[in-house]
């Protein structure tokens, strides 16, 4: 796992400020190459076949191919093994060498090979082009700057903007992001200028002419062929995906929530290697009800595994609050990612450099409750109304909760009836010039009516991507490689192949997937019908003395009054009710926590001021 980045002109010392910026991605190892046309730069984290033979940039025997990568090929082995037989000769045991000449062999093509997580490019002198590309699901980021002339490209945003690039915050962006909530759902970023590359995309900058051709080669909706539900299989499939992933020449751990996912990963890693010394790494808050650890004592139990664990305080979320932003470079969604972050630290403190953990299975497995409301209305368009009686009744019976229901209603409401929810109920803090500058800016998951449309978009726009971000900036932050086995392409594409009733029934999320862990996980994870991951007490913490005081220095500064977004006023007032327990809202703590998540960003990004400025 490492950092990448480049341009397309010769600058050493820019080159060097770029790497520089990014070295938490890559502290083992550094490298550069340079020519007329370009500049590409490498930090190394070093976890297959640690000799020098893995330095990057790497190139092939005659030089013609030069490469910079970020990621893991889980099945290089074998590529490995027919690339031999195509008649290449291999100097090291990395898997880099072998998407080079995979390159080599199959050109853009290659990529339809791998099954890992990547983001690479290279430059191929013979053809004067760059070739970047991301993985299927984009575990691995790569952002781009553009402006017709210069191309430049990083692992990460701060080393793009080392370069006289303008400083300018993307209003619609900001906007998505206090409206719907959304982020990492376009190509666009909180940065004009800056862009990603999407999931599932190649693209061609072309030297001579300066033209970029972007391309999808991956769609999980042309993947999928329907399926019968084989509980046997989604087990058989997993169990590989987690074996392929405990590759390396370094020890391999595990995050630990305490749920079904975190759980499946650390029992199938014992099942896969009896003997290892398995390190999981937990967040807990003894005495809360988000508090896991009667879940993660019992895996660990079970496991035969070493559990450390860490118990931020809100002081210490104050503390790191601007390493965290520097760390995650775009305005996120709630404290849970700070609670991610220090997992990730401990892990770091306590000696590793991988982890496997969860990610991705709720996207593909319906996990989230709110996948009921989806479901139900497809029942309901089917005029299957004694299934959706049943289905409703036995959530009930399993969560207490009518929230599957309200989602059901929401589906049911027309876009006209959401936005003027949105004006009046949701959002009534922000600016109405704001709101009418943006008036056409559309969530797409109004308009999802089926489980697999919403579990497709949730997996390619509005969950999964967000998560991946905050997973990957935060175990970059300190060195650490997150693997993530629910994001293997074959588990992914075989569970969207079935119908929608393997994937909820009886009121149960996750339904095969649960029948696949039968006799592997206790019933008591099993049957958990809750969801927590890495939460934390974010009411509780916003009213928190240290909190407060932090929180009232910028809510009553004069550049968070003056911002064109929200009636200053008007947030200060929802704050104080939320500190007196007076709030109407459930979501009052999220919506002052977008607030001042944008202004921080903003100082520190675009106005460069100081963070904690008056």
């Amino acid at each position: 796992m490492c950092g990448i980045a480049g341009f397309n002109w010769n600058d050493e010392l820019i080159l060097n400020r770029m790497c520089e910026s990014i070295k938490h991605r890559g502290p083992d190892d550094e490298g550069s190459y340079l020519d007329d046309e370009v500049s590409l730069g490498h930090r190394r984290l070093s976890i297959q076949d640690l000799s020098e033979k893995g330095h990057q940039p790497m190139a092939n025997e005659d030089g013609t191919i030069i490469l910079v990568y970020n990621g893991e090929i889980y099945n290089f082995l074998e590529l490995k093994e027919e690339l031999i037989e195509k008649g290449y000769d291999f100097r090291s045991h990395t898997d880099t060498e072998v998407v080079l000449y995979a390159y080599e062999e199959y050109g853009a093509d290659c990529v339809q090979h791998f099954n890992g997580m990547w983001a690479f490019c290279i430059y191929d002198k013979t053809k004067n082009i760059l070739f970047l590309s991301r993985d299927r699901f984009g575990i691995k980021p790569v952002y781009y700057h553009f402006d017709g002339n210069r191309f430049i490209f990083s692992s990460e945003i701060k080393a793009i903007i080392e370069h006289d690039i303008p400083r300018e915050e993307n209003r619609a962006i900001v906007f998505d992001y206090l409206y719907f909530n959304l982020t990492d759902h376009c190509e666009d970023t909180f940065f004009t200028g800056i862009k990603r590359l999407m999931p599932g995309h190649n693209m061609i900058f072309d030297l001579s002419s300066k033209k970029i051709d972007i391309d999808q080669y991956y769609d999980v909706k042309t993947k999928s062929v329907k399926e019968e539900n084989d509980h046997l299989k989604v087990k058989e499939i997993f169990t590989d995906s987690v074996r392929k992933r405990l590759i390396s020449d370094v020890p391999v751990g595990s995050c630990l929530s305490g749920g079904i996912d975190s759980s499946a990963v650390v029992v199938t890693m014992r099942k896969v290697d009896p003997d290892a010394e398995i390190k999981t790494f937990s967040l807990r808050f003894p005495g809360n009800s988000i508090d896991e650890g009667v879940y993660q004592q019992e895996i660990n139990n079970m496991a035969n595994s070493v559990n450390f664990c860490i118990s931020p305080k809100p002081s210490e979320l104050i503390n790191d609050l601007q390493e965290l932003f520097l760390a995650q470079e775009e305005p996120f969604s709630g404290t849970s990612v700070y609670g991610q972050y220090r997992v990730m630290k401990l892990a770091s403190d306590n000696g590793m450099k991988v982890l496997l953990d969860g990610q991705g299975a709720d996207e593909v497995l319906a996990g989230y409750h709110y996948f009921h409301g989806y479901y139900y209305y497809e029942l309901l368009k089917r005029f299957k109304f004694s299934l959706l009686l049943k289905e409703a009744n036995s959530c009930y019976a399993k969560s207490r909760s009518f929230s599957p229901i309200i989602y059901l209603f929401l589906r049911m409401t027309p876009s006209s009836i959401k936005r003027f929810i949105y004006n009046n109920r949701k959002v009534p803090f922000l600016s109405s010039d704001f709101v009418t500058e943006h008036k056409d800016r559309k969530d797409e998951r109004w308009d999802i009516y089926t489980l697999d449309e919403a579990l497709y978009s949730s997996l390619a726009t509005y969950s999964l991507p967000h998560l991946l971000r905050f997973e990957d900036k935060n175990s970059m932050r300190f060195s650490i490689e997150s693997r993530v086995p629910f994001l293997d392409h074959r588990f992914v594409e075989y569970l969207f192949s079935m119908d929608p009733g393997q994937k909820i029934h009886d009121g149960v999320t996750k339904y095969t997937f649960r029948q696949a862990m039968e006799g592997e996980l206790p019933q008591s994870i099993l049957s958990r019908h809750d969801k927590i991951g890495f939460a934390t007490p974010e009411e509780s913490w916003l009213k928190d003395e240290a909190v407060r005081d932090i929180i009232h220095r910028i809510i009553d500064s004069e550049s968070f009054r003056k911002r064109r977004y929200w009636d200053g006023e008007m947030v200060r007032g929802m704050y104080e009710k939320l500190v007196e327990g007076k709030s109407s809202s459930i979501f009052v703590g999220t919506e002052i926590w977008r607030c001042i998540s944008v202004e921080l960003w903003m100082r520190l990004f675009i106005d460069r001021q100081g963070f904690m400025a008056e």
